[in-house]
């Protein structure tokens, strides 16, 4: 009984994100999350030597220290509810389910950006884009905001919602909390800049192994979504064979590749980070410009991958439940 109250968990902590989105608040638990690694970090940097290998070993440890944490409550409260009363599980895996999932948000701060476009207002919508990206907003134009809104919405699609549902589908409110772990501190310390160029370097190589398989499967369920949702099914589809490995990460182009295609748009492309211009090769084949649309496109493409990845996580269950 214990998988399938994983998957009705899992299934009312799908949609109570659809309905409620995020916890704006200081107690949510990734800001927990955030805020260990910023204290884990300071202290690190003081115990381990001030080298190249010194701040190797104290990133590494963050990892290690900021995993097992972030993995070690949810098993906690897990096996105490289990144990106390066995169908409060439903309760404990919807809330941790809940927790780490970012559909809504990912829609509505991305519509944040879209509102002031269509209205003009290409200072609140450079500012609003900035909240959600980590390249440098100021030298964006109007076409420069929509393509990093529409990047944003394509990777984070498997970073905030096929890969923390398909983690907790296999391993719980802990595969969930793991994941989510290991997403943000490659967000906060996986930079290649001075300061984090071997200090992140463990947090941003786990990031790449955690997203692997996940980014992949959603690509494959995004190029089916592109045929659902009336988009160019075919292109996104020779989009990603063509251009899925241009980018340093070995995840990011993979669904920012199906969604060029899928709407005919190019992305990517040379951006700013803290100053510094980083080249980068265009991602799709440009056969109209992007507009604000664009960003609502991606958000229907998003929404119609979250249901196919709650598709596959409810069958992971059934799969485990028929073997155990």
């Amino acid at each position: 009984m214990a998988v399938i109250y994983h998957a009705l968990g899992l299934l009312i902590g799908f949609f109570a994100d659809r309905l409620f989105g995020e916890i704006n608040s200081p107690l949510h638990p990734i800001c927990l999350i955030g805020r260990l690694i910023s204290a884990a970090e300071n202290t690190l940097r003081r115990v381990f030597p001030k080298t190249a290998r010194g701040e190797r070993l104290g990133g590494a440890a963050l990892a290690v220290i900021v995993c097992a944490a972030a993995a070690a409550v949810p098993i906690f409260i897990t096996v105490t509810a289990y144990l106390v009363f066995p169908p409060a599980l439903i309760f404990t895996e919807a809330v941790f389910s809940y927790f780490v999932t970012a559909a809504r948000s990912l829609h509505d701060e991305s519509m944040k950006v879209y509102y002031p476009l269509i209205n003009g207002d290409t200072k609140a919508a450079r500012q609003a884009v900035s909240m959600i990206v980590g390249r440098d907003t100021e030298p964006l134009d109007a076409q420069g905001i929509i393509r990093a809104a529409v990047e944003t919405v394509a990777e984070n699609t498997s970073d905030g919602v096929t890969a923390p549902m398909l983690w907790c589908a296999l391993f719980g409110g802990a595969g969930g909390f793991f994941y989510k772990a290991v997403n943000t501190m490659d967000s906060m310390v996986g930079y290649k800049n001075e300061r984090y160029v071997n200090f992140g370097r463990a947090a941003a190589r786990l990031d790449d192994f955690v997203n692997f398989i996940p980014s992949r499967i959603c690509a494959l369920l995004m190029i089916c979504a592109s045929f659902i949702c009336g988009f160019d099914g075919k292109a996104a589809y020779k989009i990603w064979r063509r251009d899925r490995k241009k980018h340093k990460s070995p995840n990011a182009a993979q669904t920012e590749s199906v969604c060029a295609g899928a709407l005919g748009i190019r992305l990517a492309g040379d951006a700013y980070y803290f100053g510094r211009l980083y080249k980068k090769e265009y991602i799709g084949d440009g056969l109209r410009g992007v507009e604000a649309e664009d960003i609502k496109r991606a958000n229907t493409l998003m929404y119609t991958v979250s249901y196919f990845t709650l598709l596959l996580c409810l069958l992971i269950c059934l799969l485990i439940w028929r073997l155990l």
